[in-house]
């Protein structure tokens, strides 16, 4: 486990087809940028398939980055219902991974990620992707968007959880 001033997040993205991960190392108030990507299934893979890759990818990045942390966005879905639940598959799925390795997996809301990251609730994709790129110090901004909104989901659970242990008194 690192030092007290120092976390590694892993941040996530749930999807079936395109699930986004990034993991992001917190020391004090400087953030970088371990790894960021996608993992993504054949659509011609039945879902059982899908979530079974799924599961073994995520599974060996938590075991490749060891984060003491990870977050995932909650579900948000419009009318299609069918994907809506897929995505659900998915993200229980995400779940275990994560839990298999000792790592709870907080939840927030997509206006949540919003505003811990721009300080807007309903900023645009360009925003939240500009504000990553700044936060983490980078060139450019993470590509394909799942990517980058993972790793806006880990710096929302950077700034959250902080934000919480001040609140309650708590130390790390």
């Amino acid at each position: 486990m690192n030092t007290s001033n120092e976390r590694i997040v892993m941040g996530i993205d749930p999807g079936y087809a395109i699930l986004g991960y990034a993991v992001v190392e917190a020391s004090g108030n400087d953030l970088s940028l371990l790894a960021c990507g996608v993992i993504t299934t054949p659509a011609g893979l039945v879902l059982p398939q899908r979530l079974q890759q799924i599961y073994k990818q995520l599974s060996a990045l938590v075991d490749e980055y060891r984060p003491e942390e990870a977050a995932m966005e909650e579900l948000f879905f419009g009318r299609n219902v069918t994907t809506a639940i897929a995505v659900g598959h998915a993200r229980r799925v995400v779940i275990l991974a994560v839990v298999n390795a000792g790592i709870a997996i907080p939840e927030y809301k997509p206006s949540e990620v919003k505003l811990a990251v721009t300080g807007y609730g309903a900023a645009k994709k360009g925003q939240i992707g500009e504000m990553v790129r700044l936060l983490l110090h980078l060139q450019s901004i993470p590509r394909p968007d799942d990517a980058a909104d993972a790793a806006a989901i880990a710096i929302c659970h950077l700034h959250t959880a902080s934000y919480q242990l001040l609140a309650t008194g708590e130390n790390r």
